[in-house]
């Protein structure tokens, strides 16, 4: 999210032209761009809920944020409208973007596309409000109400649409009242505008106080978390993975591949250079670009290894490791280019078996935090007086039986 953000921000700029100049592609994996859709890996007929709501969504999303231009990894807007053919005709029906992306621009792809295809209403469509588009004005970012209503009637302006299928608050501004928020975005469900609501980069405890409220208020839940993880960045695992299944929100994933970190392009004896997206925003004073550490380069090692093995490139598997996580209901695809959809896209086509699962799930697991690490062993066996407690007994926790029109 960040990089796409800051890159649009340099793109007006006046020296724009030459840092664009310099960003290589994003060359996920070699691919024939050639290939048919029915080649492409990814479960037609198979959609989940997302959150504790009734709303049917792919597990892989197209991710937008890089429609707009056709520098660097952006992409221009027939590259884009091939990336979406792509991701449909493969049975995908998700697809993510926000207002800031490319300042707009790929709001309105989406919207023209949506248009000119006519099927507006098989697309679950996902977009964001926070940030500011307009310096200067303090009331055109941010979580407020006032913003709220502004961009919500932008992006459906933009999209050609007269609602939105989910309605994301991007980034916590640390300042409009919780209560604020939840009722602008409640008023704009029964209004009509927006089917569902979302929350993207807050802290856990907004987010609980936000699905508490809007329980006891009979307010409109949020169904969805949309949060960084990946092998790389694990932390959600304390606070919003619990938190998802408990209070009924699936996480979205945003960035599985580490801005391209986990995709083997960077090496361990190039990372001082300024090539690719990481090497670009080296120094930027944002955490979310610090991907060159010793930890990281160890967590590659192992990914490439365990990728070898299964002879998959190693973007599909850290895909798929992040799919298959407790509380993750869809996860974000980005890309700049067809191939890398079209190889992604078949980052399900397959499982990790459980030794070399453990292998990823070890090399990357985060460091023991404070209060968790007072949960564990010892502690817990004062509670229970040296008895064995478990929660419920296998099989309590039924899904419910939803007949498949494949079966014979």
């Amino acid at each position: 999210m960040w990089t796409v953000l800051l890159r649009d921000l340099s793109y007006r700029l006046s020296n724009a032209g030459t840092l664009h100049s310099k960003l290589g592609s994003l060359d996920i994996a070699s691919s024939d761009s050639r290939r048919k859709p029915e080649d492409i890996a990814m479960a037609r007929d198979d959609y989940y809920t997302l959150g504790r709501s009734g709303l049917r969504v792919s597990r892989l999303a197209l991710g937008a944020m890089t429609f707009g231009r056709g520098e660097g990894w952006y992409t221009d807007e027939p590259s884009a409208r091939s990336m979406i053919d792509c991701y449909l005709e493969a049975g995908g029906n998700f697809i993510d973007t926000a207002d800031a992306y490319t300042g707009g621009v790929s709001e309105q792809i989406i919207g023209q596309y949506l248009r000119d295809k006519r099927n507006r209403d098989r697309i679950v469509l996902a977009t964001k409000f926070s940030h500011n588009q307009h310096p200067g004005d303090p009331n055109a970012g941010g979580n407020h109400r006032k913003n709220i209503y502004r961009a919500v009637d932008t992006s459906l302006t933009r999209l050609q649409t007269d609602y939105i299928d989910l309605y994301l608050l991007h980034t916590w501004d640390r300042v409009t009242p919780v209560e604020e928020v939840a009722r602008a975005l409640d008023d704009l469900v029964r209004a009509g505008k927006l089917r569902y609501v979302g929350l993207s980069d807050v802290p856990a405890w907004y987010a609980a106080r936000y699905q508490t409220l809007a329980e006891l208020t009979r307010l409109e839940n949020v169904c969805t978390l949309q949060m960084e993880y990946s092998l790389t960045e694990r932390h959600v695992e304390y606070e919003f993975v619990p938190l998802a299944i408990e209070l009924g929100m699936s996480i979205m994933v945003w960035s599985p591949l580490a801005s391209g970190l986990l995709t083997g392009k960077y090496r361990r004896e190039s990372q001082k250079s300024n090539d690719g997206r990481l090497g670009m925003m080296q120094n930027t004073g944002l955490a979310a670009f610090d991907k060159f550490t010793e930890r990281n380069w160890q967590i590659v090692a192992e990914l490439e290894s365990v990728s070898r093995q299964l002879n998959r490139p190693m973007a599909q598997v850290a895909i798929n490791w992040v799919a298959n996580q407790p509380a993750v209901g869809s996860v974000v695809l980005g890309a700049s280019k067809l191939n890398q959809l079209q190889d992604t896209l078949q980052s399900l086509d397959f499982d990790i078996p459980p030794e070399l699962r453990a292998r990823l799930n070890q090399v990357s697991a985060p460091p023991p935090q404070f209060p968790y690490t007072f949960f564990q062993g010892p502690v817990q066996r004062m509670l229970q007086g040296g008895t064995y407690l478990h929660d419920k007994p296998p099989g309590y926790y039924a899904a419910p039986h939803l007949e498949d029109p494949r079966s014979p």
